[in-house]
Parts: structure tokens; sequence; C-alpha cells
């Protein structure tokens, strides 16, 4: 079979966890089209004019021009508001289904040998699809946004000695400038997305060249690909979830609003959006910023602001630095970096990295609900320093519980898995014994299902054949 054919007949796991990195791909197909027919009608200028547009309540207000071609694209173009709301809600859903996919991999060790390149590609993607949706947020020059851009700034001075030197350089003056809007458009329409496809390109080569992971089963080796061939049925389910995608996304977009900008109005230096919420992918580090206490050093005549650097630098730093790290640590540590690991493991079955993974997940989620502190404390009616407070013994505690509560499960279900390959699987069928007592039947765990239906496979030679005849299962018996 020549090239072409062997590519068509390549195999792919069945399972609906390997299908959110397809997720991640089509909403970055819609964020594409829906971007290219906003430029047409955003002008990213902070010009100030004078809004004559259909919204009423802000007829007569001063303004940026990016912020009145916002309100005329939301009031004034047909279906503009609509294409508005689809990019962004494709936006939170392509960093979510990036986010979700990264866990998916940890979680089942898909990082390993030959794969790790692809780790550092998808959380490259992660921290590139984060700017590049920060970026997006801040172009209408909204009150909120414009908070948004002042806390950048904040991080920016927190850095010693080279922190006003990189804030002017990024605003081009004083804050906020002048040039910020303009300089954040060409990022956003051009160099972060060009990017972004670039890094899903290598990573989708790939994906192709080696072979795909999948769960252990019937045919199933470290050296073939059990599944649906690309051409015709992959192709057509992948299709089906483009459209499925994008009916979401437009469902969304037409009946769940978002980022209301005439709400908030034109963004004023002098002015706080209070309430104020970034998106949720940024969400953690306005938690780490609310938690950290007012910490201040002067050092040689620099104010160090450790309330400013530790949580806004130098944690995601470390953030990522673990994520690129680790596949390479664990295979050392476990000695599996000599060999391919093309079968998933099931979380169970790794207590530790299970517990690490979870830990992480609470660490993050602890910081995401310490972002809105404020507006739990306004709504729930309790002291704002008291949730603070539990917020920061949360954030070290919690994860550490989460760890051995995860680990201790999953050592749980591999003893009950042992016992139950031991002893076999009960029946249902309880029988009385000679002496009097009861006894329930049981028979041998068998991996195999008779009548099961067959599945395309693809060995390492030519990617194309059928699974290996199953073995009769054997009949039940008694014990």
């Amino acid at each position: 079979m020549d090239g072409g054919g062997r590519l068509l007949r390549k195999a792919f796991p069945e399972h609906w966890a390997f299908l959110l990195g397809e997720i991640a791909l089509y909403s970055l197909v819609v964020l594409v089209l829906t971007g290219v027919w906003l430029t047409f009608f955003f002008k990213p200028e902070m010009r100030e004019v004078v809004y004559q547009g259909r919204y009423v309540p802000l007829r007569g207000i001063r303004m940026s021009q990016a912020f009145d071609s916002t309100l005329h694209i939301s009031f004034d173009v047909r279906g503009g508001l609509l294409v508005r709301q689809m990019h962004h809600w494709a936006a939170l859903v392509f960093v979510a289904a990036i986010g979700v996919h990264l866990l998916r991999i940890f979680f089942t060790g898909a990082f390993r040998r030959p794969r790790e390149m692809n780790w550092v590609i998808g959380v490259t993607l992660f921290v590139i699809a984060v700017t590049e949706g920060f970026a997006g947020y801040s172009l209408p020059d909204d009150l909120l946004s414009g908070t948004g851009l002042r806390i950048a700034q904040g991080i920016m001075l927190s850095l010693p000695v080279v922190g006003t030197y990189m804030s002017m350089f990024v605003f081009g003056s004083q804050f906020p400038g002048e040039d910020i809007v303009a300089r954040l458009y060409g990022m956003h329409i051009l160099l972060l997305p060009g990017l972004l496809i670039a890094l899903v390109t290598v990573h989708l080569i790939l994906v192709f060249q080696l072979k795909h992971t999948q769960w252990r089963g019937p045919g199933r080796t470290n050296r073939n690909v059990v599944g649906k061939p690309l051409f015709p049925q992959f192709m057509a389910l992948s299709m089906g979830l483009s459209f499925a995608v994008g009916g979401v996304t437009a469902l969304l977009g037409g009946l769940a609003q978002i980022n209301p900008v005439w709400v908030y109005g034109p963004y004023r230096p002098d002015q706080v959006s209070t309430g104020s919420q970034p998106d949720w992918y940024v969400g953690f580090l306005e938690g780490a910023l609310r938690l950290v206490p007012p910490w201040e050093t002067n050092v040689a005549g620099h104010t160090l602001m450790w309330n400013v650097l530790l949580p806004a630098i130098v944690l995601p730093g470390l953030l990522f630095l673990v994520l690129y790290a680790y596949p390479f640590v664990e295979q050392k540590l476990t000695g599996e970096w000599r060999e391919e690991r093309n079968l998933c493991d099931r979380p169970r079955e790794r207590p530790v990295r299970t517990g690490l993974g979870v830990a992480g997940t609470i660490f993050y989620a602890v910081l995401l609900l310490a972002g809105g502190n404020d507006i739990m404390a306004n709504s729930f009616r309790v002291s704002l320093n008291t949730l603070t407070w539990i917020f920061r013994i949360a954030l070290v505690v919690a994860p550490i519980v989460g760890f051995l509560i995860t680990r201790w499960l999953c050592h749980a279900l591999l003893v009950a898995e042992q016992r139950r390959l031991t002893e076999g699987q009960e029946t249902g069928r309880v029988r009385q014994t000679v002496e009097g007592g009861y006894a329930s039947d049981h028979r041998p765990v068998t991996r195999f299902r008779p009548g099961a239906p067959r599945r395309a496979i693809s060995p390492p030679e030519s990617r194309t054949g059928t699974p290996s005849p199953e073995p009769p299962t054997p009949a039940p018996r008694r014990r």
C-alpha cells in the first residue's frame, strides 16, 4: 500500500477522551473565522471621539476609537454582537479544551517517550492561548479591560530595576498612553495567532508521525493502534464534532451574554470597575495577588513589592517550569525513559502521579475562588478578612489532603481489583453449602467479550490489517 493509502488507513482510538484535542482544534477554527470578520469593523485606536451611536445611555460620552468601534460592532453592524460573543466564547472553550486535554495527557501518562516534545508543545500552546486571550480581552478599552491592564502594569512595575523601563516600553508613555491598544492588536491578530497555528501544525504532524496512545485491551499492544481508520470513519466523526463545536459556540453567542462592555463604559484611569473579575484562565493570578500579605522590602534604594512579585511573576514561572520539566523528571526517577510507552495508564495505577495532579488542580481551584473573595464576602455576608485567611490556609492544607486521599483511593482500588482478579467476578447467584451456610458464585474475570465488534488495527509495519482473533470465553465455574 502506498503512503497515501497508509495515511488514510491510520487508526485512531475511539474513546471520547481522545477527542478533547479535536475540540481545541475546532475552537481555534471558530476563533480564526470570527476574528477575521471582526477585523473588518474594529479600529485599534485610542484617539478620543464623542459617541453618537445607537446605545442611548452613552451618547455624548467621550471615549476611545477602540471602544466606539466595539459599540458599533455590537449595536450597528448586522450580526455583530453575535459574532463578537461567539469569538469570546470560542476563546474560553479553546483555553479550557487545551487545559482539559493536558490533564488527560498527564493522568494517563501519555507524555512519556516518545511524546515529550508534544507535551512541551501543548504547554506552550496553553501559555500562548492565555496571552492571546488577555490581549483580545484588553482591546475594547472598556473600564473592565482597562482595570486588567492597570494590574498588568503594576506587575511590570514590581520587577526590580527594569520594571519602570518595561512599563514605558510596553505602553509607550505613562499609563495608559496611546499605543497599547494598537500594539496589543498587532499581537492579537498576527504574532500570537501565527505562533498558535504553527505549533498546532507541528503538534498534528507529530501525532500522525508517532503511534497514537490507547487504552489497554484485547489485541492492543505497545506496537499497534486499534481503532477507527482515518478515512472514512474517523474523518466523519471528526467533521461531526467540528459542526457540534461551531453550533454550540453559535448558541452560546446568541443566547448567553458575555462581556457587555456598554455596561462598564469607557476606561478612565481615575476609575476602577467594582466587582471586576478576569476571564477564568487568569483568575488564579487574581487570587494569588489577593492572598499574599502586603510584604515590601527596600534594598539599595529599590522597593521590592513581594506581594506582587511572588504571586504574579514567581508563582506562574514556577508553575510552568514544573509542567515543562515533569515528563523528564518522572521518567528519570522511574527509569522509563529507555522504552517507548504507547499504552495509557489508568490513573489508579499511578497513585503518586494522580495524587500530584489532584493536588495541583486543588491548588489552582483555591486560587481561582480566592480571585472572587470580595464577591463571595458580599454575597454571603461574611468577613472579607476571615474569608481571605480561610483561603490562605486552604491553599496550603487542601492540596496536601487531596494528595493523601487520592493516593489512598488509588491503592484501595488497586487492592480491590487484585482481589477481583484472584477470586473472580460475582455472578449474582447465591447457593447453600452442605454445612448450611450461603456462598456466592464467582466466575473467572476475562477481558474478552464474546461477539464484540471488530476494530481497525494499525500494526507498526503497515498500519493496516485486522486484530488477532479473540480466544473463546471460558464457561463460568462455581467456587
